[in-house]
């Protein structure tokens, strides 16, 4: 029996019928049924976690095909290729993909994969709460994209900005689809966000205390706690702007004493720390990943992460320096440039700690290293090009200039996408227990590498120059003719990077060559346990007494400290059981009785996505049967279960009944 807790057991060690026995009960406990019950009704983290990837990369390739075309537009002065209408909608559906189909939701599946592996535990907090994040993510996606075969796309930007989005200016159903939407995408954002803060408050190993988290977790820790407070305001704007439209109400229609401004206010309160939301994870899997690489622990863990914390912290105060051209208030343009300009600070931080590991380490140039080594560069230029708009002489001149349309794709495509395909290249082996190629991938990397700088840094230039944003032709004497042909040029030298990354990907699935457990020679936990993992993720929980459990033996530690013990945790095994810890030093706190699949998350979805639906039809009767169907989903979702096996240890507390 372990001292710790005299009534979980732990594995007896040289009787592996123990062992195997354990592993089988396990499987049975915790694997998904087959079949499309089974896929309709998993809460396996796993699962939802290579699904939120696999739609996110969707969404992105549809969202570079309408850049594509954007950019055919562009290439040329006067060019036909699309009409006004065409190009508003286009363009609008491009922002809306990249921003919120993409972005963020490619970083939520990279963290619901990891989350509980680096952390130690069997699942994320609330399982079904987490695979009705991603039902919800993804009728989201398709109710706004149903609009474009009806040439009915939101085409007001992704921005929205009102009047043009009022129904004087926008009468058709593109701007309710767009607000309807967005406050359906909303929820999962939410329900997600709770999730992951919870998971990390309570599902710790033993041992991992708050100081021992990877930075990875760091970062979508502080972005889902930014969407907790953040979202609500957005969600909150595109509901009035719904009314407004619907029911008469004034609350952004200026002739009948409403705000136009208020509509940018609760935007960008919302934006802008979004900005940060879908920016941080990605450098938590650039801290956690390149000093694998570098052969060397991440310099400076302690700032990195305080940084990550008080990037998202300032990030809520500096919503304003997107409005500097709207007329507000001498002070607080002062204010809010000067927190803009701090904001790079805690930036500043975690760029060079990653020098200091690069500089310090022994980097070996595989094809992840490329990607994270060439998000730093790109990281500093997107940066730079922040700052500048955050003095306001100068935002005024750039302001509504390709410049800013350049400084966005820096931010957006260079820090998230590159830190996301060196993630891809990185966990493969973890997903599919193969490896992918090293040639095809350093290929891919130098040909995205290379578009990318070609296709956007001469949008500076353009910006420089006087071309406005969201133009959709232009003169030839206007002197922007060489700048967009590089930009479209480049744009599609990068897709064709992104087309060898999607070829990769497809060979290494099938045929890269395997793995083993830990290819990288990583630290964290996730490589402890086999590629890929079992259904239960640990057969028995692992203490943790550092944070490179993994490296423990060849880095210096003192003689007679703590060493982690990652065979010799506790079993839970009588039902779905996951162990709860203390929020700050993870002591062992209770046993959590986890629910098993359920068709529930996948049909409230449904229900909900149906009752957005009626709702943009005007299909009040709808509406009312949907709102049924969501109470009898939420119903079935909590309904009592039986467990398999009883029990009531002494001195441990025992959660029943967790539906989450």
């Amino acid at each position: 029996m372990n001292r710790r807790n005299p009534n979980m057991r732990v594995p007896e060690h040289g009787r592996a019928p123990f062992a195997g026995e354990t592993q089988q009960r396990l499987q049975r406990l915790w694997e998904t049924e087959p079949g499309w019950r089974g896929w309709l009704s998993t809460v396996d983290h796993k699962s939802i976690g290579l699904r939120y990837l696999v739609t996110a990369f969707v969404f992105l390739l549809m969202g570079g095909v309408e850049a594509l075309i954007m950019r055919v537009q562009l290439a040329r002065p006067d060019a036909t290729v699309l009409t006004p209408a065409q190009y508003s909608q286009l363009f609008t559906m491009h922002g809306v993909t990249m921003i919120f189909l993409y972005a963020l939701p490619v970083l939520s599946g990279f963290s619901n994969y990891i989350w509980p592996l680096v952390l130690g535990a069997r699942d994320m907090a609330f399982p079904r709460l987490n695979a009705l994040s991603y039902w919800l993510f993804l009728f989201a996606g398709v109710f706004l994209y149903a609009s474009f075969p009806f040439g009915q796309a939101p085409n007001a930007g992704w921005f929205n900005y009102v009047p043009l989005a009022g129904l004087e200016y926008n009468s058709g159903p593109n701007i309710d689809i767009y607000a309807l939407g967005m406050v359906l995408l909303g929820i999962s954002t939410t329900v997600g966000s709770a999730n992951f803060v919870v998971t990390l408050l309570r599902m710790r190993a033993p041992g991992m205390s708050i100081d021992r988290v990877p930075v990875l977790v760091w970062g979508t820790l502080t972005a889902s706690g930014g969407n907790l407070l953040a979202v609500p305001a957005v969600s909150l704007a595109f509901l009035l702007l719904w009314f407004d439209r619907q029911f008469g109400t004034h609350f952004f229609d200026v002739l009948n004493g409403g705000r136009p401004l208020l509509w940018q206010h609760l935007f960008w309160m919302f934006a802008h720390p979004w900005v940060y939301a879908i920016v941080l994870p990605a450098m938590g899997i650039v801290s956690d990943a390149l000093p694998v690489f570098c052969r060397r622990p991440l310099v400076g863990y302690t700032p990195v992460a305080l940084s990550t914390v008080a990037t998202m912290v300032i990030g809520f105060i500096v919503w304003i320096h997107h409005m500097f051209a709207t007329g507000i208030p001498a002070l607080a343009l002062a204010f809010f440039g000067s927190a803009s300009m701090v904001i790079a600070i805690p930036s500043a931080v975690a760029t060079f700690a990653w020098l200091a590991t690069l500089w310090t380490g022994r980097p070996v140039f595989k094809t992840p290293f490329y990607f994270f080594a060439g998000f730093i560069l790109l990281f500093v230029i997107g940066g730079v090009s922040g700052v500048m708009t955050a003095a306001v002489p100068l935002d005024w001149q750039l302001n509504e200039t390709y410049f800013v349309v350049a400084h966005l794709h820096y931010v957006l495509l260079g820090i998230n996408v590159f830190p996301v395909i060196g993630g891809v290249y990185y966990w493969f082996p973890k997903f599919t227990g193969r490896m992918m190629s090293e040639r095809l991938g350093k290929l891919g990397f130098w040909t995205m590498f290379i578009g990318f700088n070609l296709g956007f840094f001469p949008m500076h230039i353009a910006g420089l120059l006087g071309m406005p944003r969201r133009i959709y032709t232009y003169a030839p004497d206007m002197g922007w003719n060489t700048v967009n042909l590089l930009t479209s040029i480049g744009s599609f030298v990068f897709a064709l990077g992104v087309l060898v990354f999607i070829v990769d990907v497809a060979w290494s699935y099938r045929r890269g060559p395997l793995a083993g457990a830990n290819p990288w020679d990583a630290p964290t936990l996730e490589w402890s346990v086999a590629s890929p993992p079992p259904p239960y993720n640990f057969a028995t929980l692992p203490f943790v007494a550092s944070r490179h459990p993994l490296w423990e033996d060849r880095l210096d530690t003192p003689s007679g400290a703590a060493r982690s013990q990652l065979d010799e945790g506790y079993i839970l095994d009588h039902g779905r059981e996951a162990l709860a810890t203390t929020p700050l030093e993870a002591r062992p706190d209770a046993i959590l009785r986890m629910p098993s699949d359920s068709f529930a998350p996948f049909v409230l979805g449904v229900f909900a996505a149906c009752l957005f639906g009626a709702m943009a039809l005007h299909a009040w009767t709808g509406c009312a049967l949907s709102i049924v169907g969501c109470a009898a989903s939420l119903i079935a979702w909590l309904w009592p279960e039986r467990a398999l096996h009883q029990r009531e240890p002494e001195g441990v507390k025992v959660h029943g009944g967790a539906h989450g």
